[in-house]
């Protein structure tokens, strides 16, 4: 079952992909204020590990469209995003009642040019959606994305705008069933409620469970109504290693590749799973979360890489220097060049870093308890699931001219089988964590997740098994 990834033609899987990069110089310079953890210099850094290393020239460079208003509310509530859109430092105390309403404060402080942040972040994740999609790349990466925790209504986690569940719906528009996979040391809370009733989005979290942020993510949390068994959650406990990890990484998602079959893959690449993060508490090295992007690599399925949590920044950056090597299939040297920030990386100024002795809480017996319960739980879907046609109009063509203009609107199609659903109200399991959003908001369902339609094709009479 674990080489169950390996689905190319012969051999190792060496086969170069056509691989695309979404980066905008200015994502650097954002800043959520003095003594917050989450530091946007780290993609810069990360960039320049890139340009150094010479991995830039093996791949298509491209500075992400900001996503607009009406993008970002295929998913988020539109006073939310409004709100996104006019709050300032400067305007917040005048706000107080929204600032509380909407959870901006202090994990997700208000700060300068927060939402030409948020556009840009999420206008990469989009757009590598939509270059997947067009077939134009293997696989897509946005390293600022990957912000897994904002809600429809609210911030949470140093998330504002989830640019995941807006990558997902884009490549619902092409794909039957799309798989989300998460590696971050957090729960991928705002994922998996955004899509916890459809059988068309499968999310997998692999995460640390039992007092810590965000408090979700129990085992027993498999999805809801045609949702059922659609989410998966494996919780951990501090200390797992690389070989723990791979105990369960490679089997689930063989085996939820064998069953779900998805047309895409999302991996959230968060790096507080790594050895050392300061908000962090597992002690994976770069290489053992590299493997799990190697592994869905070597599916050969259409795979859109993101970014998410990190801390210990200079740790992030070696991450996904090395993980960009990874989807290119190119080695690169554990001995670091030289760039603007070569200082971070002293004293051994390598890219690899060596796992700490820290105990191991997860013995041998959880890890195979965890391993049948899912497996167990994966098996009770026997076969990817069926797709409802319907008649629809052809999708309109997508030219590399009009995706540079801004007004351009081939990413959101207005009659979309896409739309969020605003009017119904899902019944959810009581372990699942769901915002208590105040009476006066225009929007009294932000607790619920996306209405993902069937999917319509121009043929009717075609049936997937």
């Amino acid at each position: 079952m674990e080489t169950g990834g390996n689905s190319l033609p012969s051999g190792p899987d060496g086969v170069k992909r056509k691989v695309l990069y979404f980066y905008d110089p200015e994502v650097g310079n954002y800043y959520y204020g003095q003594g917050h953890p989450m530091k946007p210099h780290r993609i810069r850094m990360t960039h320049a590990l890139l340009a150094h290393y010479g991995l830039l020239q093996h791949m298509q460079v491209h500075k992400p469209v900001p996503a607009r208003d009406r993008d970002l509310c295929r998913f988020h509530a539109d006073d939310y995003v409004n709100f996104l859109h006019n709050v300032t430092p400067e305007t917040q105390q005048d706000q107080l009642r929204q600032l509380k309403r909407f959870n901006v404060g202090e994990d997700c402080p208000v700060f300068d040019g927060l939402f030409s942040f948020c556009q840009t972040y999420a206008g990469g994740s989009i757009g590598g959606a939509v270059k997947l999609n067009h077939g134009f790349c293997d696989i897509a990466i946005n390293w600022a994305g990957g912000l897994h925790h904002a809600k429809k209504c609210e911030a949470s986690g140093f998330c504002y705008v989830n640019d995941i569940v807006l990558a997902i719906l884009e490549l619902l528009k092409q794909h039957q069933r799309v798989l989300y996979v998460d590696i971050d040391i957090h729960h991928g809370d705002g994922v998996e409620e955004a899509f916890y009733t459809t059988d068309r989005v499968m999310t997998v979290s692999f995460h640390k469970f039992g007092d810590y942020f965000p408090g979700t993510g129990d085992i027993r949390d498999i999805g809801y109504s045609k949702g059922k068994y659609y989410s998966l959650n494996v919780p951990l406990d501090d200390g797992i290693d690389d070989e723990g990890y791979q105990y369960l990484f490679k089997p689930i998602i063989s085996k939820v590749m064998e069953v779900f079959r998805p047309g895409a893959v999302v991996l959230q690449c968060g790096a507080d799973s790594l050895s050392g993060d300061r908000l962090g508490c597992f002690n994976l090295s770069i290489k053992g979360h590299a493997e799990c992007v190697k592994f869905m690599r070597s599916f050969n399925v259409p795979l859109l890489l993101l970014g998410g949590g990190g801390y210990t920044i200079r740790n992030v950056a070696r991450c996904w220097c090395y993980e960009t090597g990874v989807a290119l299939g190119v080695e690169v040297d554990d001995k670091m060049p030289q760039h603007e920030y070569y200082e971070y990386f002293g004293p051994d100024y390598t890219l690899h870093v060596s796992p700490s002795n820290m105990e191991n809480k997860n013995s041998r017996q959880l890890l195979l308890e965890i391993r049948k319960k899912l497996l167990d739980n994966l098996s009770k879907l026997e076969h990817a699931p069926s797709v409802q046609f319907q008649e629809r109009q052809p999708d309109t063509e997508l030219t590399e001219a009009d995706e540079d203009q801004d007004d351009g609107d081939e990413r959101w199609n207005s009659d979309s089988d896409m739309d969020i659903d605003e009017d119904r109200k899902l019944i959810i399991p009581s372990r699942v964590k769901r915002e208590v959003i105040e009476p006066e908001t225009k929007d009294p369902v932000c607790s619920m997740g996306v209405d993902v339609s069937p999917m319509p094709i121009d043929v009717p009479t075609v049936k997937v098994e």
